[in-house]
């Protein structure tokens, strides 16, 4: 079968039209050690504080320790079978967690997934896991006693439903310990 020019040329121009490369920047890396839950990861040179790190079979990392050449992450999971030389890739995204009434009464893990067998979460939305905590004055007061249910712990430790922490004492008696 002969194809004369026009024809090649015009083979080449539908493929230069059909040609489709998407292209998709990853910030890869590689574990370099694996101790306790911990992982030491070379190559991730763009992570975060606290972005979540993707790791092999869709587990994740929370990237804490950012050093110039490596980045040490908690693993959110099952870390056992995790070893050397493995690839890991950065997300870009912060930790965040599913919250809202929904979550009342559910059983979830550290990445906000039900883990209690009852169906998906219903969420009002995500929020950050690392967030500024509101200032003393803007938090509700303490106005509600909580019992325990043990006399001796709720005569000696009155416990409030509230947000604000007070502790009294004579001077120097370790209060700030």
């Amino acid at each position: 079968m002969q194809l004369n020019s026009n024809e090649i040329s015009d083979l080449i121009k539908q493929r230069i039209a059909d040609f489709n490369v998407a292209t998709q920047a990853r910030n890869e890396g590689t574990i370099v050690s694996v101790s306790d839950g911990i992982i030491t990861i070379n190559g991730l040179a763009d992570v975060m504080q606290g972005e979540m790190i993707e790791l092999p079979d869709n587990r994740f990392a929370l990237a804490l320790n950012l050093e110039r050449h490596s980045v040490g992450a908690v693993v959110m999971g099952p870390y056992a079978d995790l070893a050397e030389g493995m690839k890991v890739k950065g997300t870009g995204r912060i930790l965040e967690v599913p919250v809202g009434k929904g979550l009342l009464g559910r059983v979830v893990n550290t990445l906000g997934q039900p883990i209690d067998g009852k169906g998906p979460l219903e969420h009002d939305g995500f929020s950050p896991v690392e967030v500024i905590a509101p200032g003393v004055i803007d938090r509700k007061s303490v106005d509600q006693p909580i019992q325990t249910g043990y006399k001796a712990v709720d005569s000696m430790v009155p416990i409030g439903r509230g947000q604000r922490e007070l502790i009294i004492g004579d001077r120097q008696t370790g209060k700030t310990a």
